[in-house]
């Protein structure tokens, strides 16, 4: 599929709104850098991240603060932000965010305004982890820092007043990875997990072999080259060819006894396949799975143009779902 068709297929309020987003940005930041570029990449993010938190309207309804908690075993404390309603005196269900940013980039706090409605619609505290990135620090520095974060909720259940038994995880584009990382590994380990999965358009195949990671080569966000990087990257560290399924999920071979699962992907995301046969695999399981395809909808797309009527839908669908999963 080449630019002009893509540009044809997509939702018409999602193409307007993507070239609005596009020209703000290169007001406030300039061109793209290359992808090998990290340095400036990430500092463009942080930039544009910081850009959008200025202009956020204050939310008096959801009310946050950041900590430094324990990080894994001979690695640094972790940051998180705790998100909770305001006025909060009863325990409620949580939420472990694990943002995305194909491994490489990406910030605890990019999320803001999402999380703020998330916390708001499902009723549930919610932490975001600003988990170690690679190249510098490879799989599975993200997916421990993480799993930190789980435990500590766990057991600050009492301080953070929230209800250990109602816990899902939710995890974004190369977050997602990371996200069924935790639950692969604690199904293995037998250890108590969370209760329910949020999957928004996941990484989980480093292979890259699907039609649409292909098709979508040159996509408007994220495209093959990018996560090609990033994913190399992520499991650097990892056996050529016998990559671990906690790093690459798609690889695991029996998915029986996962979690409750949400799915979801737009129709012009390059992990649209990937996203929908992991989807099968799940049902083919017996695992409760809830699976949606936006269409016209590009990787990201509920969050860089929100006001779309379909970002719309999608957002209020997901957390529809983790308000029934965490209240049920």
């Amino acid at each position: 599929m080449n630019f002009e068709q893509y540009q044809t297929s997509l939702d018409p309020e999602l193409r307007v709104g993507l070239s609005q987003m596009r020209a703000r940005f290169q007001r406030l930041l300039g061109d793209q850098p290359p992808i090998q570029d990290l340095a400036t990449r990430r500092q463009q993010m942080t930039e544009g991240i910081q850009a959008t938190l200025r202009h956020l309207p204050a939310n008096e309804r959801v009310k946050s603060e950041d900590r430094r908690i324990p990080g894994p075993a001979g690695a640094p404390d972790v940051l998180v932000r705790v998100y909770r309603p305001s006025g909060q005196h009863e325990p409620l269900p949580a939420i472990l965010w694990i943002h995305g940013g194909a491994f490489t980039v990406g910030r605890y706090d990019q999320d803001e305004a999402l999380c703020q409605r998330i916390v708001e619609g499902s009723e549930a505290v919610l932490v975001s982890v600003d988990y170690r990135l690679a190249p510098e620090h490879p799989f599975p520095a993200a997916l421990e820092d993480c799993d930190a974060a789980l435990r500590w909720m766990r057991g600050s259940a009492v301080d953070l007043l929230i209800e250990r038994e109602r816990m899902a995880v939710a995890g974004v584009s190369s977050g997602g990875s990371v996200a069924l990382g935790l639950a692969l590994r604690a199904r293995a380990r037998l250890e108590v997990s969370p209760t329910f999965l949020l999957l928004l358009y996941p990484a989980l195949d480093n292979r890259l072999v699907t039609p649409s990671s292909y098709e979508m080569a040159e996509p408007p966000m994220i495209g093959r080259e990018g996560i090609v990087e990033g994913w190399s990257a992520y499991v650097s560290n990892e056996p050529e060819g016998n990559v671990s399924p906690y790093a690459a999920p798609a690889r695991a071979t029996d998915l029986r006894g996962l979690l409750p699962t949400y799915l979801m992907v737009g129709e012009l995301d390059l992990f649209r396949d990937e996203t929908i046969e992991f989807a099968q695999r799940l049902m083919q399981a017996s695992v409760p799975t809830e699976l949606h395809v936006y269409p016209g909808a590009f990787h990201g797309f509920e969050t860089i143009v929100p006001s779309a009527e379909i970002s719309r839908r999608a957002t209020s669908e997901y957390i529809a779902a983790l308000r029934r999963a965490l209240h049920r």
